[in-house]
């Protein structure tokens, strides 16, 4: 727009409004100019920030998809290791530990002179250890047969006359019996008088004494009812299993009626179970563990639902009782209810649900801590272990070795020996481990495995080091898990119970089994031995028991005692033979253990 010209000598108003006009409104088209360019970039700006927003959730994203990624990466790893590499958790790097190297170093053997020398090989043949053989068989019954000369043939085919027993040589062969099934008939006698009957008295009938029977009105006897506990919760066999095997023995055998004789069993043996229980609530320490197991027919429940079977055991040091409970839930009211009681130390893994248990210290378990780095080195890539430097997991497993060391070293000290060379020689890797952890926590991808190892440590710090405040306790749990172990195992082969009452039932004959071993007892032996002198038992004390509101704990506490695992009165086919004793000396040996263990209460 052009502006009108002006005379300045002479201005015209009117002209000079009009420039004045002109001049506002090219002002105010160019104020448009400049407001429509402000607007537009306000927009290109807007839309810069839009592309940075979701070029930032982008990269987001990607650092989340990347670290899921990298967690199933891993994930992947571990699993494959699980299913096709050795299921053992030691160390495949434990002969560098980084953090002792010149300790590691200081025990090696003196390298040799040369290289001349550490290649040279020398190779050479050892005789076998004479006698190896006959301590192997020398608890076993011995059958002899012998093969002579019949006496026409002891004659000298070089000049006829007579031969002599010179020496012998002897071949030994070890000879399997398999089990057979045969019947026993039980013939008790019944006497009457004759004179009374002929003088029409009152006449009495009087019965020979006879043992009373542990399954009354069934073909199951103390033996065969032990046998088949003995298969199926020692051996792992389910019961279809047992039944194609008692077949071939010559007898069908149902698997119902072997259930029936089962859960009979367990009825009889609960005033055992109770027992123990309440002896065990007396210890000062006690280990707990859990597992799953399925039982098919419960009230409420899918078959599918998880069920689980609980343990609780005694330490190294108490008497040998590991009792297993089957509850329908992994609820901490269970433990809470089984140990009400019980004021000691209770140790367990870092499952929340034993918090419910009061009045207890809580003791952690160094072994999940040690898994969690083993399981992170497992699932690491080939290519991550390297010589010249360690991996964060590596490195944390390192520590936990250590400790594993030294609790080797202690193995068999006394415990006040253990407690003064854990405060010696744990203490010090515990407090350098602690500052490793509070330095790595939060450096490793979230949620992946070497993360939670290191968060475990840190949440379980408490728990994890109050070993080092009792000589008496373990580093771990470990003693549990080997207990629970052969129910695992087991229930490979069975799979699942059918019922709760089953499931429970399968829970207090496992815990006989299990205590018996930690007793070093025959499994089978003692459970004929139970099954023999507990109906005696029981008809002695039937007056007492008839008005008593828990018949199952009416025994006096020296008859329960005579029969738990560690009595001394227990018969000596009950005892695993040591190599070089007899079965009696192997009871008298075991029963000099179990007194330095603990007495009678």
């Amino acid at each position: 727009m052009s502006l009108p010209d002006i005379n300045i000598d002479n201005p015209d108003l009117e002209r000079l409004a009009d420039r004045y006009a002109a001049l506002k409104e090219m002002i105010a088209e160019k104020d448009s100019a400049i407001a429509e360019k402000d607007s537009a970039i306000a927009e290109k700006d807007s839309a810069i920030a839009e592309k940075d927003s979701a070029i930032g959730r982008r990269d987001q994203r990607i650092a989340e998809l990347t670290a899921l990624l990298d967690w199933y990466k891993e994930q992947f790893r571990l699993s494959k290791h699980r299913l096709y590499g050795s299921s053992s958790e030691q160390n495949p790097l434990q002969e560098s530990f980084v953090f002792n190297e010149a300790e590691v170093v200081a025990d090696e053997p003196a390298p040799a002179q040369s290289d001349e020398e550490a290649t040279e090989t020398i190779t050479y043949q050892r005789r076998k250890t004479k006698g190896q053989r006959e301590a192997k068989l020398e608890n076993l019954p011995v059958e002899e047969i012998p093969y002579e000369l019949p006496l026409e043939e002891q004659i000298c085919g070089a000049c006829g006359g007579d031969l002599h027993r010179m020496s012998q040589q002897v071949r030994q062969e070890i000879k399997i019996v398999p089990a057979k099934v045969s019947v026993v008939e039980h013939i008790q006698g019944i006497y009457s008088c004759r004179n009374c009957e002929k003088n029409e008295i009152s006449t009495p009938i009087i019965k020979a004494p006879m043992p009373a029977p542990a399954f009354p009105k069934s073909l199951a006897s103390a033996s065969s009812v032990a046998f088949l506990i003995d298969q199926k919760y020692t051996m792992g066999l389910p019961l279809y299993r047992l039944e194609q095997s008692f077949e071939r023995l010559g007898i069908d055998l149902s698997r119902q009626t072997m259930a029936n004789w089962v859960i009979k069993a367990g009825e009889l043996l609960q005033p055992v179970y109770n027992w123990l229980h309440q002896r065990l609530l007396t210890f000062e320490i006690i280990l707990a563990d859990e597992t799953t197991v399925q039982v098919l027919h419960e009230a409420g429940r899918r078959a599918q639902s998880d069920s689980y079977m609980w343990l609780y055991r005694s330490g190294r040091y108490d008497l040998g009782i590991a009792l297993f409970e089957y509850q329908p839930t992994r609820a901490g009211e269970h433990p809470k209810l089984f140990l009400q009681g019980f004021d000691g130390t209770l140790q367990t893994d870092g499952y929340s649900g034993y918090n419910a248990v009061e009045n207890v210290t809580r003791a952690g378990c160094f072994g999940h801590a040690r898994r969690g780095f083993a399981d992170a080195i497992k699932a690491l890539p080939k290519n991550a272990i390297r010589t010249d430097r360690k991996t964060l997991p590596e490195q944390g497993l390192a520590y936990c070795d250590k400790l594993y060391q030294v609790e080797r070293s202690l193995h068999d000290c006394t415990p006040d020996q253990r407690l003064a060379g854990r405060k010696a020689l744990s203490q010090p890797i515990l407090d350098e481990f602690k500052l490793w952890l509070d330095k790595w926590n939060g450096s490793a991808l979230p949620k992946g495995l070497v993360a939670t190892a290191i968060h475990y440590c840190l949440n379980q710090w408490d728990r994890l080091i109050v070993f080092m405040q009792d000589g008496r306790l373990e580093i771990d749990n470990n003693r549990s898990e080997r207990t629970i172990k052969p129910f695992v195992i087991g229930r490979k082969n069975w799979l699942f119970a059918n019922t709760p009452r089953g499931a429970k039932t399968s829970a207090l004959l496992y815990s006989i089994i299990e205590t018996a071993k930690e007793n070093g007892l025959i499994p089978f032996e003692y459970l004929v031995h139970l099954f023999t002198t507990l109906p005696t038992m029981i008809e002695r004390s039937s007056a007492k028991r008839k008005g008593a509101s828990d018949p199952a704990n009416t025994f006096d506490a020296d008859i329960m005692e005579a029969l738990m695992p560690w009595s001394q009165t227990l018969p000596a086919s009950c005892y695993l033979r040591k190599p070089g004793l007899s079965g009696d000396q192997s009871a008298r040996h075991m029963a000099e253990q179990v007194q330095t263990l603990g007495s009678s209460p």
